[in-house]
């Protein structure tokens, strides 16, 4: 059962005049913003959307459930659902993209955009399901004729002062009728009630805006006496206002007049006439608020740039950076043609590059701006395995979930249009000699026909990979700054973390020993670039 925000902290006196006015008096009612689940945002693209370019485990695997709440700080549903929309599935449009650089250039326009916007944070309900998903039924043939029931509960009440107890059996036939219509639509009218409260707000921000004399709003004029005057249709009684209108005296309507009941089915009939419009309203308000989010979101940022659209296989980002990590090392990469096999260190960054590089790539498709100095990318979708776990539920190993991501990788590779994959440590949880066996395979077949870039500590697959992964390694300079260049990491630290880990001298010894005589048969091959020549042909 959905509740609404208490307003019984804020006093008596307080309570008082929210009870004497309307809530969406901007002076009175404080906005409290509704902490929605995730199944209430994704609503919008799930009904009226693009067929989404982001599957479940790539958008985990980003973290874009993280960088969206940062996006959508002081944002109401509306705004909410339509950066979803856009990260899962959108493309940045021209017109949003200029309404932006002309929000970010004028922020006296901005803030009057915002202020009118304002309200639409007191919604509390999602109201998308509604407007975009399945048909109203039918209005009962009945539900006209509701009024009858109350007429026949009074005459019968009347009645018992001309006949006596005979009457009361006419007045409990009546009670039993209202009783029993009540009991089927109570919880049908209330949560009703919801969605036509955020409608209120969303049709209250149109008109506002609509108010406002700038180029920006001239679409919202046009339907400004509309939204009007379906506010007015679908407003509550003045009298559900008034402090001497007690709750139990509206309860008292409600069960023996049907006063909810007929609302529902007047104002239900009224939603579904102005269906189209109130669509349109939904999406044109959704997507102002969402690029007014866009901006607040971008004047935080120490810096960003307008993303270039590149050749498929064309990736090009420099000083690069993650927008949730305060203080993040920019780094650059340029590919052509080739993808990536980026090594390095334990614990110096490889995960956090391939997540930048990720949220980088959404952001140009969704919004046209990547968090760099410049940016020049392909707009295919990006898909990406960084986090298989094991599941003891499911009864799946790590090994076996990561084989069926990558079966899922494979299969997704087939597609028509060209994509971007981003993999992180392939097949950990196999011995090392099937690891690189079956990761050499997987990527060779993703790498001939799509832009791939994996991270990795199994050093061989880059020879064995070279003909389509270029070498790229994530390293500290002299100076101490976080650096990607060209090549292969030279210098593990695995051996060492022992040491620092406090595992003894020993061990560390032992280790050594072990890592010295392994690397001389396989992490240094002298030659392995046919290995997988034979099968070029095949996966292209």
């Amino acid at each position: 059962m959905r509740s609404r925000p208490s307003t019984r902290s804020q006093g008596p006196m307080f309570s008082f005049l929210l009870r004497l006015f309307p809530a969406s008096a901007p002076l009175l009612a404080p906005v409290v913003d509704y902490p929605f689940s995730r199944t209430d945002v994704a609503m919008l693209q799930q009904l009226a959307g693009t067929a989404p370019q982001i599957d479940a485990q790539t958008w985990h695997d980003l973290l874009l459930d993280p960088y969206s709440e940062r996006l959508a700080q002081q944002t109401s549903i509306f705004g909410q659902q339509e950066l979803h929309r856009r990260l899962q599935g959108g493309r940045a449009t021209p017109e949003s993209i200029e309404r932006v650089d002309a929000l970010l250039a004028d922020a006296p326009l901005a803030a009057g955009l915002t202020q009118a916007c304002h309200g639409l944070r007191r919604a509390d309900a999602e109201a998308s399901t509604s407007l975009f998903g399945a048909p109203f039924a039918s209005r009962p043939w009945w539900s006209g004729w509701l009024w009858l029931i109350a007429l026949a509960l009074l005459l019968s009440i009347g009645a018992t002062w001309l006949v006596g107890p005979l009457a009361l059996t006419g007045v409990l036939a009546c009670c039993v009728v209202l009783m029993t219509v009540q009991s089927r639509f109570y919880e049908t009218c209330k949560q009703w009630e919801y969605q036509l409260d955020t409608l209120r707000h969303l049709l209250k921000a149109y008109a506002a805006l609509g108010r406002l004399d700038v180029p920006m709003t001239a679409p919202f004029r046009a339907g400004r006496a509309q939204a009007g005057k379906l506010v007015r249709g679908i407003e509550l009684s003045l009298l559900r206002y008034l402090p001497l209108i007690d709750t139990i005296m509206v309860e008292y309507g409600d069960w023996l007049l049907l006063k909810n009941v007929t609302r529902y089915f007047r104002t239900r009939e009224l939603v579904a006439a102005q269906l189209g419009f109130l669509r349109q309203a939904y999406l044109e308000v959704a997507a102002l608020e969402a690029d007014l989010a866009l901006v607040r979101h971008l004047r935080a940022q120490p810096a960003f740039c307008h993303a270039k659209e590149g050749a498929p296989r064309e990736l090009d980002l420099q000083d690069m950076v993650h927008p949730l990590l305060s203080q993040a090392a920019p780094l650059s990469l340029n590919l052509a043609q080739r993808g990536a096999f980026i090594s390095g260190q334990n614990g110096i960054g490889k995960s956090t590059l391939l997540r930048t590089l990720g949220l980088n790539l959404v952001c140009a498709r969704a919004f046209g701006f990547c968090h760099a100095r410049s940016a020049t990318l392909p707009r295919g979708p990006v898909y990406s395995s960084m986090q298989s776990e094991d599941s003891l539920a499911g009864g799946e190993s790590l090994y076996l979930a990561e084989l069926r991501r990558a079966r899922e990788l494979l299969a997704l590779a087939q597609g028509d249009h060209d994509a971007l994959f981003i993999i992180d440590e392939i097949f950990r949880g196999t011995n090392h000699l099937e690891s690189i066996s079956a990761a050499a395979a997987v990527l060779h077949q993703l790498a001939a026909r799509h832009l791939v870039i994996v991270s990795s500590h199994n050093l061989v697959l880059a020879p064995l990979l070279e003909a389509w992964l270029a070498p790229w390694c994530v390293q500290r300079d002299n100076a101490g700054s976080l650096t990607l260049a060209p090549g292969v990491l030279a210098a593990t630290n695995g051996i060492a973390l022992l040491a620092e880990r406090g595992f003894g001298r020993q061990i560390e010894d032992s280790a050594g020993r072990v890592f010295d005589w392994l690397s001389t048969h396989m992490a240094q091959p002298t030659n392995c670039s046919g290995v997988l020549v034979g099968s070029v042909s095949a996966a292209a």
